[in-house]
């Protein structure tokens, strides 16, 4: 596995559509070799093709046009269509390639492809639930959660009766916060020959994929399982059980291909539990809110965090769940939050549209989108950036937080300042953000020990050299201005 990656996620229903030809509807194996070179050249590590799987279309007209996901439809894209809209891409029949997108041979064929050129391909799995026309469930009712037909009565919108002339209830996929996803079924974590399919179906991605994002981790859990259905579920439900579904499945996948990886979306401080539990990297929305709220003590206080926590974390500023960060922050103020995602420990992930500075964010059942100006100056700033991020100092240095002090007695702006450095046997770089809207400055102690007492800086985002004195940088600390949202990231 390799250190400080960095995953670019693509909404695949969607972004395919860019290279349809004329007369014909492109497939994966239609994607130009110069597409994945450039994510390559980048410093991109791992590809997520989001929403490759089979759905049930015969869901669609049920399931995906009620009043709130229509409105999001025209926010999204003006003037949509019928055509325009798909099932859920968590919404899955089975675990098979959407034939929109080609074949599993055009698949493996994929894989290899960009294996070849250093890529490796991340691929979906929804462990809490499948489509609710899935056809697992007339084929294998065991898997689900299924329930008297008094409960369904009592809450028609939590369960659902897939057959009219078939008396039997199932659940509908839910997030305990919030109304069921009524475009699926629950997957029952108190039957054994659930977590045997699920863990089936992990096993046979080793062979089409390199690792996986797994959707909504925490709710497998079995104190979640068991807290989310607690008023339907029999009272010996996970009882007896005392391990964890991900802890078992984990280790039989990474018994058969060790450098699979399991990427966790997780919420609710329960990141930790599942990272001990054999995840790779997990969500770390905290950070993204906090970089979002311009907290600057407490992205801090964040970065304090254990060391081995930090570099299973995944940071990000938007995905296909989140707001474009372009439209929830100022162009500047996203740049920087981009560099302190990028110049910290732990797994970088990047959006597709987000270097060109995309503000809509689409519905996942869309499967078009909607044209949008791009902005050459942000995408010439990610590129650079993530150029720069790509040296190996990076990803196999040591991390280090640094604490900037007053740059005199009575200046407080120090206070509106993030620095941090990375080592890597000759090769140094520290890099300082101002997360503020004010004129900032502050000094920050390094050990230059053993560097000429003339010490030359070359400032590689912004194409600067300084001169300064090791002296004066190892007693007082190096003097730093920046305007607001600019920052350095300094090569010593």
């Amino acid at each position: 596995m390799q250190n400080n990656p960095a995953i670019y996620e693509i909404n695949t229903r969607v972004w395919i559509k860019r290279f349809d030809a004329p007369t014909r509807k492109a497939k994966l194996i239609d994607v130009p070799l110069s597409y994945w070179l450039e994510l390559a050249e980048l410093g991109i590590e791992y590809v997520w093709l989001m929403g490759i799987w089979q759905t049930c279309e015969s869901i669609v007209d049920k399931y995906c046009f009620d009043d709130y996901l229509k409105k999001s439809y025209s926010k999204a894209l003006r003037n949509w269509k019928r055509e325009d809209v798909s099932a859920s891409p968590y919404s899955i029949d089975v675990y098979q390639i959407n034939e929109i997108l080609g074949s599993e041979e055009d698949l493996l064929w994929l894989k290899t492809e960009l294996n070849k050129i250093g890529l490796k391909l991340i691929l979906d799995f929804v462990p809490n639930h499948f489509s609710a026309g899935s056809s697992l469930i007339q084929t294998n009712p065991e898997l689900f959660l299924q329930v008297s037909g008094q409960t369904f009565r009592n809450e028609p919108h939590t369960f659902f009766q897939p057959w009219i002339d078939k008396v039997e209830y199932f659940a509908h996929g839910r997030d305990p916060f919030f109304p069921a996803w009524q475009d699926t079924v629950q997957v029952n974590f108190c039957n054994k020959q659930a977590k045997e399919y699920l863990t089936q179906a992990l096993l046979r991605l080793t062979e089409l994929c390199d690792g996986v994002r797994c959707d909504m981790a925490m709710l497998a859990l079995n104190n979640v399982f068991k807290n989310t259905w607690a008023g339907v579920l029999p009272e010996d439900c996970l009882k007896n059980s005392t391990t964890e579904f991900w802890s078992e499945a984990i280790s039989d996948v990474k018994n058969k291909r060790s450098d699979f990886i399991f990427l966790a979306e997780a919420y609710w401080d329960l990141e930790w539990k599942l990272q001990q539990l054999g995840f790779d990297y997990t969500y770390d929305k905290r950070l993204t809110d906090r970089l979002k709220h311009s907290y600057t003590r407490e992205i801090t206080e964040h970065l304090r965090a254990e060391d081995s926590y930090q570099r299973k974390s995944i940071r990000f500023l938007e995905n296909h769940d989140e707001e474009r960060i372009i439209s929830v922050l100022s162009k500047e103020k996203s740049k920087a939050a981009a560099i302190a995602i990028s110049t910290i420990q732990g797994m970088k992930f990047y959006n597709d549209g987000q270097f060109e500075g995309k503000r809509i964010k689409l519905p996942v059942q869309l499967i078009m989108e909607p044209e949008e100006n791009s902005h050459p100056e942000l995408k010439k700033f990610y590129v650079k950036l993530l150029k720069i991020c790509s040296h190996s100092v990076f990803k196999e240095g040591i991390w280090k937080l640094l604490t900037p002090i007053p740059s005199w007695e009575t200046n407080f702006t120090y206070q509106n300042i993030l620095a941090w450095e990375w080592r890597l046997r000759d090769e140094h770089r520290v890099v300082i953000i101002n997360y503020s809207e004010f004129l900032s400055t502050c000094r920050v102690k390094l050990d230059v020990a053993g560097y000429p007492e003339e010490l030359q800086l070359t400032d590689l985002l912004n194409e600067m050299k300084y001169n300064r004195s090791a002296e004066e940088i190892h007693s007082l600390g190096l003097y730093v201005e920046l305007k607001p949202w600019h920052a350095h990231i300094f090569s010593l």
